[in-house]
């Protein structure tokens, strides 16, 4: 142990300084991914958007970031890690400023797209930096930094975009990251100093491997966010894109493996635990997403939650991340990260069946344990599969590894989300229909909920009887959706379950243990 001492980095307040400036790029990077989502009806109104229109300020940022976040291994060794990040903090303000000035629809989308672009630039440079620039004793103290800033922003985007929307306007959901961003640029490029470009690399560009790979992330990105809402391959679009990210996907993959200097360089996934590090990584995108988008969505659609309200609420989760942030540091050097992984996985598990019995009448408290259970084992898992994943490649694999783990955090979130959609619509159909066939004019129960009803109804002057129908049929609708969200959190649950058991199948990171012994 003492021989390899000498080839740990070395660590200098500049690089502390460099290291906690690229942190807060990539929290305002990933915070805009979900920042706007409680705001869109805001957003909507003030550009005159149509309903199908608004969605796309979330998607095209996300098909954006998701198409920068793998070339950025690239463009980081071509122009240094300096240069990139300085360059994408910089365009990110811009674009930020550009949104909050757009007059149309169409031009906030093309400025999200940009802004989702350059902000997938500053992602996977933290991670890659986190596991070079400072020794393996550090570990315990670096991995839940940038873990707690991969999870707590897209948990707390909706509660800040919330109280920014509700309390100045929709505008300074972007307005927020220009001050910030210029002291992120400058900081950039001042202080950070871990590496030189390489700039012969732009002779051999593969610029054929580029559109390729922008062809198969950006489709399969568009097939997964609106497959659930247009029927899937019934629609043309979405069926032609399928299309499209399948032939990108062959180009991409024929060329990553035939050149010697290709876009995207897969030879990270031949280490056993970074390869399994980045499926656990695509699970905890579902769990992450996936539960930061369906805690709003009932809150929203169920209990008529504002933006400012649903923020107030689903703020604990962050609160809980942030508090148990410390505990996963000094886990992570004093037990096997098998187990504490094993620990992560059955606590999210619990937090999601503790959701199966929710009913249309749940609250703050009866979501709060939920919540905090989920904060707290998101941090617990994120800190071993940060260490297991990218604690055992050679500095040289580090960015385009970096790359591809952001990456496959990402697409779980899509995937899931295209899941959770689906789901939500069918489960939704079929629990309707079968509440619909018991109540029919031979049960005597709903009889009596009818005759209530239009009571009530017809003591304020209104049509009893018709009134007190389209109410029944409301509270169908009500329940059935409720249902479908208890559908899908017990999919949520066995999915995490069955990880835990997986957890203890992986070999032990030998970098970690060394970490852990220091």
């Amino acid at each position: 142990m003492s021989a390899a001492a000498p080839q740990e980095p070395e660590l200098t307040p500049r690089r502390v300084a460099a290291f906690f400036v690229m942190v807060f790029g990539m929290f305002m990077a990933i915070l805009d991914i979900q920042i706007v989502s409680a705001s869109l009806p805001e957003i909507q109104a003030g550009l005159g958007a149509s309903s199908d229109e608004i969605s796309w300020v979330q998607t095209s940022y996300l098909i954006a970031e998701v198409i920068m976040i793998p070339l950025s291994g690239l463009l980081g060794r071509m122009m240094s890690t300096r240069y990139l990040f300085a360059a994408s903090a910089a365009g990110f303000t811009a674009a930020s400023f550009l949104c909050a000035t757009s007059g149309s629809i169409n031009e906030m989308i093309l400025w999200r797209a940009v802004q989702g672009f350059l902000g997938g630039g500053m992602i996977p440079a933290v991670f890659a930096a986190a596991f070079t620039i400072f020794p393996a004793s550090k570990r315990a103290i670096v991995s839940p930094m940038i873990g707690l800033v991969a999870t707590l922003a897209p948990t707390v985007g909706p509660t800040v975009g919330g109280y920014l929307s509700h309390a100045m306007s929709w505008h300074w959901l972007f307005l927020v990251n220009v001050p910030a961003g210029i002291l992120v640029t400058i900081g950039a490029i001042t202080l950070i100093d871990f590496d030189k470009p390489e700039w012969k690399l732009f002779d051999s560009f593969d610029w054929i491997g580029l559109g390729a790979l922008a062809c198969f992330l950006g489709a399969m990105e568009y097939v997964l966010e609106e497959g659930p809402g247009n029927d899937w391959f019934q629609d043309e679009i979405v069926a032609a894109l399928f299309v499209v990210m399948v032939v990108g996907g062959i180009v991409t993959f024929w060329r990553a493996f035939t050149l010697k200097s290709p876009v995207v360089d897969f030879s990270a996934f031949a280490n056993t635990n970074f390869a399994v590090g980045s499926v656990f990584s695509f699970v905890m995108g579902i769990g992450l997403y996936g539960m930061t988008y369906l805690y709003p969505l009932y809150l929203s659609s169920i209990r008529g939650y504002d933006s400012l309200m649903t923020g107030q609420t689903v703020f604990v989760s962050g609160l809980a991340m942030f508090v148990s942030a410390p505990l996963a540091g000094i886990l992570s050097s004093k037990m096997d990260l098998r187990v504490m992984l094993l620990m992560g996985f059955v606590g999210f598990a619990v937090s999601s069946w503790m959701l199966t019995g929710m009913t249309a009448d749940w609250d703050f408290n009866e979501l709060l344990w939920p919540q905090v259970l989920r904060g707290l084992s998101l941090m617990i898992c994120m800190v071993p599969i940060n260490n297991l994943a990218l604690g055992t490649l050679p500095p040289d694999k580090m960015k385009s590894a970096s790359g591809f783990y952001n990456l496959m955090r990402n697409l779980g979130g899509a995937v899931g989300l295209a899941v959770i959609n689906t789901l939500l619509t069918d489960r939704g159909a079929l629990h309707t229909a079968r509440l619909n066939e018991a109540l029919n004019w031979a049960n005597p129960e709903a009889l009596r909920q009818i005759d209530m009803l239009a009571a009530n109804l017809e003591a304020n002057g209104i049509d009893g009887q018709t009134g007190a129908l389209s109410q029944l049929a409301g509270r169908v609708a009500q329940q059935a959706t409720v249902m479908s969200f208890i559908d899908v959190f017990t999919l949520i649950t066995v999915l995490f379950a069955g990880l835990a058991v997986l957890a203890l199948a992986m070999k032990p990171p030998r970098s970690g243990a060394g970490a852990a012994a220091h």
